[in-house]
């Protein structure tokens, strides 16, 4: 009998071989030509699943972006729980949003695949609207997190929400920008150390 292919996972092992090629050869080496040869599959049946390069390249873009926030949505569980504790809730926080920073090698090719994307869309009208969407789940995650610390009286008051999340949101984008590109100059240790300094210049002042 022939074998039954599930098409989910024929487009999911393909989004991965792209990520694959654009890790280790760069997004504009990402052609359907060679993605299908990382996936060992003939280009035809990339083509079945795809359109095109467009749809492919945004599909992986969703895949990318499904990774960070499975990871981010485990500690959103506890942080953003009405009834979590306060005494680590600090900390929680900077694991929360350190998930979005390249701490270790899985991370720091998660985020320097995020910049080659976003860096291909100001050039590709139609990866656009996909990386706006990815950036704006990062400042809709980072305004929910300023906005539990306020509801919970952990935010100093009188701060205008709209700038902190911009803020802090460029903050973790510059970051993650440095850490790609001088991984040996900007560690995890540093990271944490920054974001810990930037959150407590927002914390409400202690009596």
């Amino acid at each position: 009998m022939p074998k039954i292919v599930d098409p989910a996972e024929r487009r999911q092992a393909v989004a991965d071989a792209v990520l694959r090629v654009a890790a280790r050869e760069g997004l504009e080496h990402a052609s359907l030509r060679n993605v299908a040869e990382e996936a060992g599959l003939a280009i035809g049946s990339v083509r079945h699943y795809f359109a095109g390069s467009s749809e492919l390249m945004i599909f992986a873009m969703r895949e990318l972006a499904h990774r960070i926030e499975a990871r981010v949505r485990v500690h959103a569980a506890a942080l953003l729980d009405p009834a979590a504790a306060g005494t680590d809730r600090r900390e929680r926080t900077v694991r929360l949003l350190a998930e979005t920073l390249p701490l270790d090698a899985g991370r720091r090719e998660e985020s320097a695949l995020w910049l080659s994307f976003v860096t291909a869309a100001r050039t590709r009208p139609d990866l656009r609207p996909r990386a706006a969407e990815m950036q704006a789940g990062l400042d809709d995650l980072v305004r929910r997190v300023l906005a539990e610390a306020e509801r919970s009286g952990a935010l100093a008051p009188g701060l205008d929400l709209d700038v902190e999340t911009r803020r802090l949101s460029a903050l973790l984008d510059g970051l993650t920008l440095q850490a790609v590109q001088h991984p040996d100059l900007v560690g995890p240790d540093e990271l944490r150390a920054v974001l810990r300094r930037h959150l407590d210049t927002l914390a409400a002042p202690t009596s």
